[in-house]
């Protein structure tokens, strides 16, 4: 495997990609491989990411329920 070194990342970046890795439960290292196989379109599905980032999602939420209904008119709005 090759090794890449990345140099002056703005601190912004850095803090946003710890956070991502923490939700994804990666290291900071994997989470910017996962990165960089997303952005090159050769990231395989991993259904374990998914839900940790549904969960990272929902911890981040005001814990209101949206219904079945709520749902329906939203769509039916967006296509109006």
């Amino acid at each position: 495997m090759a090794t890449v070194t990345i140099k002056n990342i703005p601190e912004g970046v850095y803090r946003k990609l710890k956070r991502q890795a923490s939700a994804h439960h990666r290291s900071i290292n994997q989470e910017v491989i996962a990165c960089l196989e997303r952005s090159t379109g050769s990231a395989l599905f991993d259904p374990a990411a998914i839900l940790a980032q549904a969960r990272f999602l929902r911890k981040q939420g005001n814990g209101s329920v949206v219904t079945d209904r709520q749902l329906r008119q939203l769509k039916t709005e967006g296509r109006s």
